[in-house]
């Protein structure tokens, strides 16, 4: 096994893990019946992010990207039906979808009518995956000023930032292997803020409580 398949598998045996992250959520969910502190945004943008790295290795012929997000798109899938089916305001849960599905339509009419060029294509396609990657991989962070003054990690999940650090790694380097930036670059800030969470773990080792704060992203 050469080099690029080690990565390749490593990436969806990283990436798969991460995302599975979230069977905890779906378990309380149907032993408690309702919703309560489980967040329903992380699910969505997710399954958004999914998707398009779905439709973008379709285009290079990628079965590690095809594979990996095949299965996290299945995945946040099911979370978001079972969040619905268990939440107590479906309005509002039902119009955030709602929204989420017409980004993709609008999506999926841009890139098959205005962008028909292939490599166009391909091109504004990972540009567009790689900004909100690198924003979802930034959204942990947006506690650090919370964490900083109540000295807790309890909006953190350990576990999450762990998986999180070895599948950015790992599609990092696959991205470097395969000389492809729309891979590589997005995944960068995932090393990044996985250490600044590990040097918060560190700092603050009483915080360890379980909590929900289940964001998983792709590269």
């Amino acid at each position: 096994m050469d080099s690029l398949q080690l990565l390749s598998w490593a990436c969806i045996v990283f990436t798969i893990s991460m995302f599975s992250t979230g069977l905890s959520d779906l378990r309380r969910m149907t032993q408690v019946k309702n919703t309560e502190n489980i967040q329903f945004l992380p699910f969505l943008t997710t399954h958004l992010n999914n998707i398009g790295w779905l439709y973008y290795g379709y285009l290079k012929d990628d079965w590690t990207l095809i594979t990996v997000n095949l299965i996290g798109a299945s995945l946040q899938a099911t979370y978001i039906l079972v969040y619905i089916y268990y939440s107590a305001e479906k309005k509002n849960v039902l119009l955030k979808t709602s929204m989420a599905l017409g980004v993709l339509i609008v999506a999926y009419l841009y890139f098959t009518t205005v962008v028909t060029e292939v490599n166009s294509r391909l091109s504004r396609l990972g540009l567009f995956c790689s900004v909100f990657t690198i924003s979802m991989y930034m959204s942990p962070l947006v506690d650090l000023v919370k964490i900083i003054q109540t000295r807790s990690t309890k909006c953190l999940s350990f576990p999450l930032t762990v998986t999180t650090f070895l599948t950015s790694t790992a599609w990092t380097l696959y991205g470097l292997q395969l000389n492809d930036l729309y891979i590589m670059v997005p995944n960068s800030p995932g090393i990044i803020t996985s250490l600044i969470r590990f040097w918060l773990f560190w700092q603050y080792p009483t915080g360890k409580e379980k909590h929900s704060s289940y964001r998983p992203l792709h590269a």
